[in-house]
């Protein structure tokens, strides 16, 4: 009797001692063992608590009385009765789940105990929890220092005195009633505030005509207030943007759930909020304003609804259900999914098409983007639509060859596009295996089974002997010579006995037109290990450079056929554009446009009076190649691996324009191959590992060459180059550039190998160092962080950690993120440093230093004429 009269005691002392009080409301703050759920609130509306005025409450809210599982803890503007927080988005709880406050935090729990939601861990015991005038959820410690607010961890609205910094982000609701995390985001960059939509970008503050910027600060955060709405940069006090609206008491910044950006405000106490701003204002800029690939028209707003007129374009029909959108109107067709696998029996298959919906349409991630790729035609485009899986469909200028991606999903699109801008999107055709064997065999006859291959094998063998016979005859009476057909007898020493056909090719040169053309090979721009360039002039007054093989042998024949067979057959803006070639009498040319500005080795590591490369002009270089590099890559029918990028072998036209050349130690893949195992080629300081390893190569071999141009360009030097001990870095600029160099306390040289150093600098952050001091501070830290991040991640000890060339053009365009720099692939650099540096201390202490310390600086010597020669130095660091 008395262990009852205990136990009864102890749970009645439990209960009173709770502060879950049913209908209580509690004013500012609460303390810990808390508990309180939708049905506890006051009036069972779920209030719990609010701020010391009563300007915002704290409830487990359902926004959908029809759904009694969708329960939300909710922070709320009691006047306008407007949501600015929810805790559990992703995750509702009913009415009766409960929202525990402890010492450790706050954690929300369903029927069963399970945790739905909490804070994380934090650093000290709870003492309080606090609700602000101006909406902020805070919980504190016993010195009141803030161990965890609600205004740092946003959801899809920010309100006056809440900060949204850069890198952050905004997230919409699913639906008005849905709070799940949906597929808008609004991101705060360095330069701006973007709206995306599985990572398209569809709006941008920088260009909507209501913004006003106010100076080119880098982006610290963006906040509203009474007076406006305001991004912030350097120091948190430059104004980078504002918009100019009116002073008002209570305003709110908002991702509404169809993805539009709102600004809205009140002046009055329980006055309903009125929108001020939205962007983007278009309605058919909005990514899913009529549905999936659903034809938005903006000619027919009304003045009565801000909603766009929806119809389907040409092939397609709206869909069934509340899918939304349209699809094909051929049954057997299905918009394609990215990166998933259609659902398919041992009965039926599908294969990849195309369906047209016209010239003239216009999408909305195409007018933040540029091109994957420029001048290529449109079977190209699809080709590299077909082989990405995040691909759904394609947009084609017909004037430029410009071929855009649709990517990871697929929106409205709308009309008012160009004339030449055609789209195609990628479709499933499916088809029924059984079906078709079924009407075979119902159809075909036995006799025919058996007779058809008898048949088809004598055809083949009379075909085969007819082939032969004819060319054999052939043989004997004449040659195809590259293209031209050409009589000669046995005797005849007037063109080579080693005749060659490749389809395709450009312009075939008599070397006697040659001779003219040069002046009897009068001017030399260039020269190099397989033979020099003279400048030339031809009848139509085009200016070319015209290459001359000296060194044929095998290996040289081979480059020689391998460049007319890459180049001959490729046209693209950052390739140099092989016009033509002679072969006679022993004679080997290449005749190419000519590029006036010479190649990049000759501007970029000058001598004496030759003007500093610019930052923006570096950088122009840097995409061009790289674009040039993603052509080759994946623009072409077989992938093209150059195996030779160096300074030498990119060019320059007016502006800057870097077109790649030197082909003849390119490699060919076929779509069906990832690799290739060949002999090493290429260059010393620009080989990839694998060379160095007999493994197989890949673009990203390609690649690893483009991080180490990036390098060079960062810091206007040669990757190995010598100095003077007791110098600094920037004196290798002096040397360079015809200065002595001479000290008093330096007598010795080393080899810097800058990679090491630019990792170096790299984990310091002190990426000025590595900046080509010519430039004297005309480029800003992030802009030279930017291209180091690039240029680490290029070289990569690990091709499959490389990037594709297509992600760099994107990085440099800075429409993809940048990633960092993986240390643990990166230290391979520290060993080549070392013994570069060992190399040069063992050549001063050997007795034969000289000529070894002579070696050295030969294999990092540059030639600074005009080059369209392959050095062919094969190795790597040492």
């Amino acid at each position: 009797m008395n262990l009852s009269f205990i136990n009864l005691s102890l749970i009645f002392l439990l209960f009173t001692t709770s502060t879950s009080v049913s209908g209580k409301i509690f004013s500012d703050h609460i303390s810990p063992d808390f508990t309180a759920s939708y049905l506890t609130g006051d009036g069972n509306t779920g209030t719990f608590l609010v701020s010391r005025n009563n300007t915002f409450k704290a409830a487990i809210f359902n926004p959908d009385k029809q759904q009694t599982s969708f329960f939300y803890l909710c922070i709320i503007h009691s006047a306008s009765n407007t949501i600015i927080w929810s805790a559990n988005r992703d995750a509702p709880i009913s009415n009766s789940d409960i929202v525990k406050l402890t010492g450790e935090g706050i954690t929300i729990f369903d029927k069963n105990g399970n945790s739905k939601w909490s804070t994380p861990t934090l650093k000290s015991q709870v003492k309080k929890l606090s609700l602000t005038e101006m909406g902020n959820l805070v919980l504190l410690d016993q010195f009141n220092h803030s161990l965890w607010e609600s205004f740092q961890h946003p959801t899809d609205t920010i309100v006056i005195g809440q900060r949204l910094s850069v890198g952050s982000s905004l997230s919409s609701a699913s639906s008005s009633s849905n709070f799940s995390t949906g597929n808008y985001n609004l991101t705060i960059t360095s330069s701006d505030a973007i709206l995306q939509w599985f990572g398209q970008t569809y709006w941008k503050l920088s260009v909507d005509s209501k913004a006003y910027r106010i100076s080119h600060d880098d982006i610290q955060y963006m906040t509203v207030n009474t007076t406006g709405f305001y991004i912030f940069g350097h120091n948190e006090t430059v104004l980078v943007y504002q918009l100019g609206l009116s002073v008002t008491n209570f305003r709110i910044a908002k991702l509404a759930y169809n993805g539009q950006f709102t600004i809205s405000s009140s002046q009055l106490s329980g006055e309903s909020l009125k929108q001020e701003f939205v962007g983007p204002n278009d309605a058919c800029q909005i990514p899913l304003a009529c549905g999936r690939l659903g034809l938005c028209n903006d000619n027919t707003l009304s003045s009565s609804s801000s909603s766009p007129g929806c119809s389907c374009p040409s092939n397609f029909h709206v869909a069934s259900g509340n899918s939304g959108g349209c699809v094909p109107n051929d049954g057997s067709r299905s918009l394609s999914l990215a990166c998933t696998n259609s659902s398919t029996n041992n009965h039926s298959q599908s294969v990849v098409s195309f369906l047209s919906i016209g010239y003239g349409v216009r999408y909305f991630g195409n007018k933040y983007s540029d091109p994957i790729i420029y001048g290529v035609n449109l079977s190209v485009c699809q080709g590299l639509c077909s082989s990405n899986c995040s691909c759904l469909g394609i947009l084609y200028r017909n004037s430029s060859g410009s071929c855009y991606m649709i990517e990871n999903e697929l929106g409205s699109i709308n009309n008012g596009g160009e004339g030449d801008m055609l789209g195609l999107i990628k479709t499933n055709v499916r088809f029924d295996i059984d079906n078709e064997e079924t009407s075979q065999k119902d159809g075909f006859p036995v006799i025919a089974a058996v007779l058809l291959p008898i048949a088809g094998m004598i055809l083949l063998m009379v075909l085969v002997f007819f082939v032969m016979w004819r060319k054999s005859r052939k043989s004997k009476k004449q040659e195809v010579k590259l293209g031209k057909q050409i009589s000669i007898s046995h005797s005849s020493c007037e063109l080579d006995s080693d005749p060659f056909s490749i389809p395709g090719l450009p312009m075939r040169f008599d070397y006697e037109e040659l001779e003219v053309a040069t002046d009897n090979f009068k001017t030399l721009i260039g020269s190099g290990a397989f033979g020099v360039v003279y400048k030339g002039v031809l009848p139509d007054k085009t200016i070319v450079a015209v290459k001359k093989i000296i060194n044929i042998g095998i290996q040289g024949k081979k480059d020689f056929l391998a460049e007319i067979a890459v180049i001959g057959n490729i046209h693209h803006v950052n390739l140099v554009r092989l016009k033509g070639f002679c072969a006679q009498r022993g004679h080997r040319m290449l005749v190419y446009e000519y590029m006036n500005r010479g190649s990049l080795d000759r501007n970029l590591f000058g001598g004496v009076g030759q003007p500093v490369l610019e930052w923006q002009e570096r950088l122009d270089v840097a995409l061009g190649t790289a674009r040039g590099l993603a052509y080759l890559h994946s623009g072409c029918e077989q992938k093209i691996i150059h195996c030779d990028i160096k300074p030498e072998n990119i060019l320059l036209h007016d502006h800057f324009q870097a077109r790649i050349s030197d082909f003849g130690l390119s490699k060919l893949l076929s779509p069906e191959q990832s690799g290739l195992f060949t002999t090493m080629r290429g260059t010393r300081g620009y080989l990839a590992p694998e060379w160095l390893t007999n493994s197989a190569i890949s673009e990203k071999t390609d690649v690893y060459s483009f991080g180490m141009v990036l390098l060079e360009l960062i810091s206007g030097r040669k990757n190995c180059s010598f100095k003077s001990r007791s110098h600094s870095m920037d004196d290798d600029h002096k040397n360079s550039n015809g200065n002595n160099g001479n000290s008093s306390n330096s007598s010795t040289t080393g080899l810097i190998y800058f990679p090491l150093y630019a990792l170096e600098m790299h984990e310091q952050k002190s990426y000025m160092d590595l900046a080509d001091p010519r430039l004297e501070g005309r480029v800003t830290i992030d802009e030279v962080e930017k291209l180091v991040r690039i240029a680490l991640c290029c070289v990569h000890e690990d091709p499959a950690l490389r990037p594709n060339m297509v992600t760099v053009v994107g990085m440099l365009e800075g429409g993809t993120p940048l990633p960092q720099p993986r240390m643990e692939s990166l230290n391979f650099l520290r060993f080549y440093g070392r013994r570069f540096s060992e190399a040069s201390v063992i050549a001063e202490e050997n007795e034969h230093g000289s000529a070894m310390m002579q070696q050295l600086r030969d294999s990092t010597r540059f030639v600074s004429g005009f080059s369209y020669m392959s050095s062919q130095q094969i190795s790597g660091p040492r």
